[in-house]
């Protein structure tokens, strides 16, 4: 029977370095973010129903979603991040769901799904243990700021749409703590899949 591990955070925590480490470890990681741009593809159900939502100048001249312009509409505005969530969610819900019911039939053992808003969109019904990769909210806006090159006001805003990580320690069936090195990250990582696996 496969043990489905649900891998959450908060944006910039290092969830992706996590991921990353799990798939050179050949375990199998169904990434929601990855889908998510995959459901929203020109000619894809959720591109018809955005556009429709949005209008047509949340588009990139190729026709393709500009993100960025739809990021500052939804990232200042609550109620149109809802009708974004509304539609892409249920999208993306349904293709991780048939991915992972493929990898069980191939038996396999562990299979992850990498949920950023695992908590925050109540999905943790889709997995059997959740890992939380943590960071101290002064590290979590001090890499947000560097990685997309924000204010701290922008950088803050984008923190405040997620629940807090510190809420979601307690939420959690295990905690990697990111605030130190990649190579800490990597032996915490490896002590949780042996605690989880049993």
């Amino acid at each position: 029977m496969a043990l489905v591990i649900g891998l959450t955070g908060g944006i910039a925590s290092g969830k992706s370095t996590v991921s990353n480490m799990l798939k050179e470890m050949n375990i199998p990681v169904i990434d929601a973010d990855v889908i998510a741009r995959e459901v929203v593809e020109p000619g894809e159900k959720a591109y018809e129903q955005i556009v429709e939502a949005f209008g047509e100048e949340i588009l990139a001249v190729d026709k393709t979603l500009n993100r960025v312009k739809l990021g500052s509409i939804i990232f200042a505005d609550e109620q149109k991040r809802t009708i974004l969530n509304g539609i892409v969610h249920p999208a993306v819900r349904q293709s991780m769901l048939s991915q992972k019911e493929k990898l069980i039939e191939a038996n396999e053992p562990l299979v992850v799904l990498d949920i950023p808003l695992l908590f925050e969109s109540n999905l943790t019904h889709l997995v059997d243990k959740v890992l939380l990769v943590y960071v101290d909210e002064s590290v979590q806006l001090d890499r947000l700021m560097k990685r997309n090159d924000l204010s701290e006001q922008e950088a803050m805003n984008r923190i405040a749409s997620q629940m807090k990580l510190i809420e979601k320690v307690s939420l959690a069936d295990a905690v990697i703590n990111n605030n130190g090195s990649v190579e800490e990250t990597k032996q915490q990582l490896l002590s949780v899949l042996a605690f989880l696996d049993k």
